[in-house]
């Protein structure tokens, strides 16, 4: 079942019914939970002053059945879930759709072979259509790529304030249970309960969904029975005319007759499809399929359920819309029903934590936010990971936001504004969507905005105007967020084109001779830089410091793509810098944003690529001394088929003994062999820089404060490439960010110099 976990997207044309009814059965407990645990908390936020005509009942309740209709099933399930990349959901998935789609990445290290992976599927856009137009307009200006940069920030923001307010709301929902039977009992009481049960669940994060995932989906299951069972019974208990709610014209009155109080009760009800960004941020772990089955024949007739029969009880009991979920429970089975609550909410805050831990690897995998150990919990599953520096920081935050408010009223108004606010980010990207990659007419995507915006501006204009009642908490968050997030990836954006502009020529290379200038002692030398192409200036400075340099060195680009995934036998691109005689190399390790980058035998790869290149080059019987040449650039290397078959044969025949191989061949595999055994050492380059002397005060306080405390406090490259201690070697150089220009001019000069001494070989 790994294999089907992985790519999602491939499953629905061909697992069987069974699986796909195993699969929607699992999807419950990952994906439905904090949407299952919303008829919680939704009609005492919805009416915190108490109910005074119970015809508002029903006009509430038929804005939460239309709420659940438009948004989770038709705009998620069936339009939205569609957007996936390769089975990913999230808004860093889509910002990676979109990058695929356009050049809009703001860090320019792509490289024309990075299209060829298998991974890297894109629409054809037609030359004259309006996405053509709308692709040129992006790519044209440097404001729009960072508009939407920022836009795609905020929306992983507000996904974090998802990670901290869903489990506040939900677990202090369902320990507020216990007043209803014992209302003697102390709300401080109540939050001890809730700060407790908090604090073990963030403890037991180390251990990754897929350990208790068998247990999630028959608790939310049975949650959804219970709440739809006990709608069943209020309904035939209370009566039946609540169900003239499915009548959309009882929206229009309750807005008549509630007026100003009817709009700013809209915060409320928008908790009733909270959950719904969790939805497509945990799409990874099933096919769309299964999620479709799970919410159409499960989730979303036991909500309809849920809410009428606690409509039907409000109608009776309008006195009582204070815990009206519990209030509404029969007596027989309130403690089975309080247990089940309490796990769901942990069920629930469990999918939202994850999903928090998956989006923030995505943006730590694009540049956008500072290194932080990232832990793989399942060898199955690509996405099941655990980020323990962030979750600690969720924790203390989520007993702050639990012990600060006690208040279900005020943290839902906090939740309501992250959740509209992701929607609404969503919206905005599927309009980029559906025009450059599903290539859809002009006025679809205006139908689909218009209604999208219609709904979701509605409540965001119901919930930003509670700023003072607690909607300001996920606002701060995500601008302390935002501010970490921008701040790193300008500062990284910054710092790559100082290594860009700074870059040495292969001129200067040239000019040094084989032995580049100085004592080659044996031995392999992996100089790490963030340059796909060109040598870094950190390397100048390395072989200008000290009298020695190894016999081989390999300058090693470790970099991500806007792919989820890139597999093992296309990851690295090995390529040679100068003639054989240097034996310098560049190896480009191409990661997706859900791979795993810590790997123990990363070195072993690396050098194995490189020994693979050197008999492949051979048997193509070509070399060159561009810094662009690349086995990939030969016809005959195109597929991970072909790439395979020639490694066969070069292998079968060494092995045979043939004559086949030259000496030259022998000579250079046994040389880097000698290297190899003469050990292997791993250079680390850290370029700090810094503002301009004129540069402005914003400049100066995001590079040479921020910037610089970020760097100092996040992870090394080091014990992110798990490189040992005792052959570690850091290689450091402070430059101003003045220089740049100087240092521009003088590439533009080696660059025409270079040009022109060539033009003068092709005339000769």
């Amino acid at each position: 079942m790994a294999l089907e976990m992985r790519q999602p997207a491939a499953l629905p044309g061909k697992c069987s019914w069974m699986m796909l009814v195993r699969l929607a059965f699992q999807s419950l407990g990952v994906v439905y939970g904090d949407l299952g645990t919303s008829p919680l908390y939704v009609f005492n936020n919805t009416f915190p002053k108490g109910i005074n005509d119970t015809e508002d009942v029903v006009g509430a309740l038929s804005l939460i059945i239309y709420s659940l209709t438009l948004v989770p099933l038709i705009k998620y399930v069936f339009i939205v879930c569609r957007a996936n990349d390769n089975g990913q959901g999230g808004t860093f998935a889509l910002y990676s759709l979109l990058c695929r789609h356009a050049n809009i990445k703001t860090i320019p290290n792509q490289h024309p072979t990075d299209e060829k992976l298998t991974t890297y599927s894109r629409t054809p856009i037609h030359e004259k259509s309006f996405a053509a137009k709308t692709k040129i307009w992006l790519e044209s200006h440097a404001l729009n790529k960072n508009a939407l940069l920022v836009l795609v920030l905020v929306g992983t923001c507000m996904v974090i304030g998802d990670g901290i307010l869903t489990p506040a709301i939900s677990v202090l929902s369902a320990s507020g249970g216990i007043k209803v039977n014992h209302p003697w009992i102390k709300n401080d009481f109540i939050v001890v309960v809730a700060v407790f049960i908090l604090v073990g669940l963030f403890c037991l994060q180390h251990h990754g969904p897929d350990k208790v995932g068998w247990l999630f989906a028959p608790v939310v299951l049975l949650w959804f029975i219970l709440i739809g069972g006990v709608g069943v019974f209020n309904i035939l208990k209370h009566g039946s005319t609540v169900l003239r709610a499915f009548c959309p014209l009882h929206i229009f009155w309750y807005f008549k007759r509630r007026g100003k109080h009817g709009w700013t009760s809209l915060g409320g009800i928008m908790l009733s499809i909270t959950g719904t960004e969790a939805l497509f941020a945990d799409l990874a772990h099933f096919p769309l399929s299964a999620i479709q089955v799970a919410f159409t024949t499960v989730v979303f007739p036991c909500l309809l359920l849920a809410y009428c029969g606690q409509a039907a009880y409000l109608m009776k009991n309008k006195e009582q819309v204070y815990d009206a979920f519990y209030h509404s429970i029969p007596e027989g089975v309130y403690w089975p029903m309080f247990i089940t609550a309490t796990l769901a909410a942990i069920v629930a805050s469990q999918a939202s934590i994850s999903a928090t831990f998956s989006i923030i690897n995505q943006a730590y995998a694009l540049g956008c936010f500072p290194r932080v150990k990232v832990v793989h919990t399942s060898r199955k599953f690509l996405g099941q990971i655990y980020v323990p520096d962030i979750n600690w920081v969720l924790m203390i935050l989520c007993i702050f936001v639990t012990t600060g408010f006690q208040n279900q009223s005020q943290i839902g108004n906090a939740y309501g504004t992250a959740v509209v606010i992701v929607m609404l980010v969503t919206t905005f990207l599927m309009i980029l969507i559906m025009i450059l990659v599903w290539n859809c007419n002009w006025f679809l995507v205006f139908i689909m905005t218009f209604l999208s915006l219609v709904v979701e501006c509605t409540y965001f204009s119901a919930t930003v105007i509670k700023i003072d009642q607690g909607a300001w908490v996920p606002l701060v968050i995500a601008a302390v967020f935002l501010t970490i997030m921008y701040v790193w990836h300008y500062g990284t954006v910054k710092r790559y084109e100082f290594e860009m502009q700074s870059r040495i020529s292969m001129a200067w290379i040239l000019n040094l001779g084989p032995s580049l200038g100085l004592v080659r002692v044996p031995g392999i030398g992996l100089v790490y830089t963030e340059l796909a192409s060109g040598v870094p200036r950190i390397f100048s400075h390395f072989i200008t410091n000290l009298p020695a340099i190894h016999s081989v060195v390999i300058l090693v680009c470790v970099k991500s793509l806007p792919v989820y995934t890139v597999p093992e036998e296309e990851r690295f691109l090995v390529r040679r810098i100068g003639p054989k005689n240097y034996h310098m190399f560049r190896c480009v390790a191409r990661y997706g944003y859900k791979d795993r980058k810590r790997d123990d035998e990363f070195e072993k790869k690396i050098l194995d690529s490189v020994f693979l290149f050197a008999k492949l080059e051979f048997l193509m019987d070509r070399s060159s001394d561009s810094d662009d040449y690349s086995l990939y650039d030969h016809e005959t290397v195109h597929s991970a088929n072909t790439f395979s078959s020639v490694v066969d044969v070069t292998v079968l025949s060494s092995q045979s003994g043939s004559d086949s191989a030259s000496d030259t061949e022998i000579d250079e595999i046994g040389f880097l062999t000698r290297c190899q055994d003469a050990g292997v050492v791993h250079i680390l380059g850290n370029t700090t820089i810094k503002a301009r002397r004129d540069s402005g005060i914003y400049n100066k306080i995001c590079i040479d404060y921020l910037f610089a405390f970020l760097r100092k406090i996040c992870r090394q490259h080091s014990a992110i490439f798990n490189v040992p201690h005792e052959s570690l070697l850091n290689v450091g150089q402070n430059t101003k960010a003045e220089d740049i220009q100087l240092l521009k001019r003088r590439s533009e000069e080696l660059q025409a110099l270079k040009n022109k001494s060539s033009d003068v070989v092709h005339n000769s």
